[in-house]
């Protein structure tokens, strides 16, 4: 049945009425603003501390010995198992000795031989004195006695000398260690004719490395070492080097186990490569750390300071700037550019300026910050990993 047009006419003016009622409150939906984007912020962690730079490098024996043989003949004797530890003077190697003992007994037989000598010409002189003080014999039989005292006498020591000499033979068919530390394998085995003498040429029969204590050289740049030597002139080091020493890991570790101390820097930078040769000594006395091993260095690079700390996270990178985004009392970001400084054993980066105490640092929702924009900060903490 059709409805009447009156019950027509008054359902259209309801619907007409409530959309007209409507209307506004989709307006006001559609322009109503959306709510600043939610960032986190904290204030930077204030800590003393000192800075430290990381360089890789090597570590090095401190005495490394070729063993060479400087005598020749037959190898009779090795008296080491190869990668041991020896101790200084303990027994290596003996060469034959028997050629060189025979040599030592027919010097002695020499120095008798001319001590004999030496008796006859004393004697003859003497007798030859007493006749000459009568005028019994002429002046040329004296003066020829006393030559040959003379001859006889320098006989003696030529015989003496050959003794040594024979002694010194003797003792070098036993090769004993010149230090404490690792030796080598041997390269000769027994039965091989040894061939020794003073030169460096002669064949190696092993090497000895000493380990306690052991250096480790490592490379800075020109910059770096400029730094260290103007805060060195300062004197911004002294308390940092009485207090922090530096400390150096292996390639496997986390943390600073070995701790030493910078002896050496070179004295000239690498022209080349622009670099200066620096070297620490640290103790090994449980020989753990083997020469030719990498290693990880960490040295002072500042005074102690009360240091701006920040999550690395924070930090971003503008071109070729470094910027911090942080976040004023009315809610607009604000980028600050920084130099930031090395990281800290718990994960925080130094920032050396730009950044105040009181700044309010934006280190959760970076991607929702724009410079210049509105952002609703929530309060945050700071949060550091576990300490290496």
């Amino acid at each position: 049945m059709t409805p009447h047009p009156a019950t027509i006419a008054l359902r259209l003016a309801a619907l007409i009425f409530l959309v007209a009622s409507c209307y506004p409150l989709w307006i006001l939906a559609a322009d109503a603003p959306a709510a600043p984007p939610a960032v986190t912020v904290s204030q930077p962690i204030q800590r003393e501390l000192v800075e430290r730079d990381e360089f890789t490098g090597q570590f090095a024996a401190k005495e490394y010995v070729e063993i060479r043989a400087r005598v020749s003949g037959y190898l009779t004797e090795i008296h080491f198992e190869d990668g041991q530890i020896v101790k200084e003077g303990d027994l290596l190697f003996v060469i034959d000795p028997r050629p060189y003992e025979a040599t030592l007994a027919a010097a002695r037989a020499q120095l008798a031989q001319a001590n004999a000598q030496v008796d006859l010409a004393t004697q003859q002189l003497s007798r030859s004195a007493e006749l000459r003080k009568k005028d019994f014999e002429p002046a040329s039989n004296y003066d020829q006695r006393v030559s040959d005292l003379k001859v006889a006498a320098a006989a003696t020591e030529s015989a003496k000398a050959a003794i040594r000499s024979a002694e010194l033979n003797v003792g070098f068919t036993r090769i004993t260690a010149p230090l404490t530390g690792r030796i080598s394998n041997h390269q000769v085995s027994v039965g091989n004719l040894v061939s020794g003498s003073d030169s460096a040429t002669t064949p190696a029969l092993t090497t000895i490395v000493s380990l306690d204590p052991i250096y480790f050289y490592f490379d800075m740049s020109e910059g770096d070492y400029l730094t260290y030597q103007r805060a060195t002139a300062a004197g911004k080091l002294d308390e940092a080097r009485d207090s922090s020493p530096v400390y150096v890991r292996l390639t496997d570790e986390t943390e600073w186990p070995r701790r030493g101390l910078l002896n050496f820097i070179d004295n000239q930078v690498d022209r080349g490569a622009g670099t200066i040769r620096a070297r620490a000594t640290f103790p090994n006395s449980d020989f753990f750390v083997t020469p030719g091993q990498f290693g990880r260095i960490r040295i002072p690079a500042s005074e102690r300071y009360n240091a701006i700390l920040i999550p690395d996270g924070a930090v971003v990178t503008d071109q070729s700037r470094k910027v911090v985004m942080t976040v004023k009392d009315d809610g607009t970001v604000e980028p600050k550019v920084v130099r930031p400084g090395p990281m800290t054993d718990d994960g925080l980066r130094i920032i050396r300026s730009g950044l105040a105490p009181t700044d309010r640092v934006i280190i959760n929702g970076l991607v929702r910050a724009r410079p210049g924009g509105k952002v609703t900060p929530q309060p945050g903490k700071i949060e550091t990993s576990a300490q290496p």
